[in-house]
């Protein structure tokens, strides 16, 4: 977004319009890590949105053809790596 000309404004959002329910992201984060923790349900806050599923169109449209690349497993697995590492360095000092 620093590289766009300044005709391009925002904010343009740029997440991926793959749905997938709070749920199905906690269980696939507690998988990848291997993590014992428990789910545990809340009642949704008034404001909640009911559906998480972010409009790209504008970014299409506005950045020459923007489309998301990385699968949520694989950019989670990236992120979960990074905090790993992270973590272990930090350990050790």
């Amino acid at each position: 977004m620093m590289a766009t000309p300044d005709t391009i404004t925002g904010p343009i959002n740029l997440g991926n319009p793959a749905e997938f329910t709070i749920q199905q992201l906690a269980e696939k984060v507690i998988a990848l890590t291997g993590s014992r923790s428990k789910i545990t349900h809340l009642p949704p806050l008034s404001d909640d949105p009911t559906q998480r599923k972010p409009n790209i169109d504008i970014a299409y449209k506005e950045l020459n053809g923007w489309r998301p690349t990385t699968q949520l497993e694989d950019g989670l697995k990236t992120t979960i790596a990074y905090f790993e590492k992270l973590l272990s360095t930090s350990h050790k000092r």
